[in-house]
């Protein structure tokens, strides 16, 4: 599981490296993206449409609302909504920075 966490880092890690910050609304992306970004992925349960779980691997903290995850199975990000059963997929997936800038 170690080497998971690692992988989704990279995979973080690379797509920073590879944002153009010469403008302001990508330099306030990435700014509220490393606030909200976990120190270290874990895994979480998330629920899918049709009652379905998956171990997926958290990359930024709940902004009381929302949530970016990484899905293993899937090979993308994924923005899940806070709910009484825990993070719930919504349905938004591509690279982690248009995930999380998605709202």
């Amino acid at each position: 599981m170690e080497d998971l966490a690692d992988t989704v880092t990279a995979l973080v890690e690379a797509e920073i490296a590879a944002l153009d910050v010469s403008g302001r609304a990508n330099r306030l992306l990435l700014e509220a993206f490393r606030g909200q970004r976990v120190r270290r992925p874990r895994p979480i349960t998330v629920q899918f449409s049709g009652g379905i779980w998956q171990t997926c691997w958290s990359v930024t903290r709940s902004n009381g609302a929302y949530s970016v995850v990484y899905l293993p199975s899937a090979g993308y990000f994924s923005l899940c909504v806070d709910s009484d059963f825990g993070p719930l997929d919504i349905g938004v997936h591509g690279p982690a920075l248009a995930v999380f800038g998605s709202v």
